[in-house]
């Protein structure tokens, strides 16, 4: 197996799109490649190796045990390459549905190859969605700079040097949100602009509840950050509460108060100190429950039904036990 540049792209129920992304990636690189396919739990078109052995080129399809979501997918196929593929030079996880364009690959590649960078992430030069897409997007981004404290403008369509993979397979983070493992890992990024891609066949499986869910798992992946600036925030607002108390006792000892608004004025502004404080407590609670939290990643073999290999694919001995190969 040709392992100097290999592609995980996760797959489900999509045969159709994955086949010509295949076809494309012959088309730019020939058989220099190597194919990753994580087909994720498909039940109506499973993805076969066959298939990629149709286009030209060398591959493996890893079948799921069940849908985990394209997330975990790709942690899967990451984990994979990590153990199984030690001598890989470069790997590029993308998408199977045409969004992400193969001929770009080549760009992504050549900023990787400085020597001051780790990874490089495509940032959407140009987006084909609708307006209520875009502007929930813009929302999205906008509540994650303002929560979290960093910018996220970047998805799965990334390129990564050895050493990258290996840091990023050994954090939790990487089952709950790619690009935010990335953010958090502290590797050496460049941001590559792209223009995206038309699908190949089809319609999204993603919904605007995926989307959201998908959107918060980001959030999740920087929960310590967002709990304290929530903290923050609320002793802020605990602080300006007492302060009004104050200038509402003061207005009414000077006799500027009229009849019922010093009551009313004073009992708002208690109850906002009370919720605020009790918030920000539960807050710093929270946060030091998820700075002592400990986790390993999760055993990528677990997910595993089979992997299959396209045609004339060898694999190193170090997987030759586990999982079990068929080739087709």
């Amino acid at each position: 197996m040709n392992d100097d540049l290999v592609v995980v792209t996760p797959i489900y129920e999509d045969v159709v799109a994955s086949g010509m992304l295949f076809d494309e990636l012959h088309k730019v690189f020939g058989q220099g490649i190597c194919v990753v396919a994580v087909d994720d739990g498909s039940v109506r078109q499973p993805v076969s190796a066959e298939r990629i052995a149709a286009a030209g080129l060398n591959g493996v399809v890893i079948q799921l045990k069940r849908n985990v979501g394209h997330q975990r997918a790709i942690a899967v196929g990451l984990s994979y390459v990590a153990d199984t593929l030690p001598s890989v030079q470069r790997v590029v996880v993308m998408d199977s549905d045409g969004e992400d364009v193969p001929a770009t690959i080549v760009d992504l590649l050549h900023a990787l190859d400085a020597p001051d960078v780790d990874v490089v992430v495509a940032r959407r030069r140009s987006r084909v969605e609708s307006l209520r897409f875009r502007s929930f997007y813009f929302a999205y981004r906008w509540m994650f700079r303002l929560l979290a404290g960093r910018r996220i403008n970047f998805g799965n369509f990334m390129a990564l040097k050895p050493a990258s993979i290996r840091r990023l397979v050994a954090m939790q983070e990487l089952w709950i949100h790619v690009a935010g493992c990335v953010l958090v890992s502290r590797l050496r990024m460049t941001v590559c602009p792209l223009d995206r891609g038309a699908r190949y066949s089809g319609r999204s499986q993603m919904n605007f509840v995926s989307l959201a869910l998908h959107g918060f798992r980001g959030l999740m992946v920087f929960a310590e950050d967002v709990l304290v600036r929530v903290g923050i925030a609320c002793a802020f607002v605990a602080t300006l509460a007492v302060m009004g108390a104050f200038a509402a006792i003061a207005l009414k000892v000077m006799g500027y108060a009229t009849p019922g608004w010093f009551s009313i004025a004073l009992g708002i502004l208690v109850l906002v100190f009370l919720q605020t404080g009790a918030l920000t407590l539960v807050t710093l609670m929270l946060t030091g429950v998820v700075r002592g939290t400990t986790s390993v990643p999760a055993n990528w073999e677990d997910f595993v039904a089979k992997t299959e290999l396209a045609k004339n694919t060898t694999l190193p001995p170090a997987i030759m036990e586990f999982p079990p190969i068929d080739t087709v």
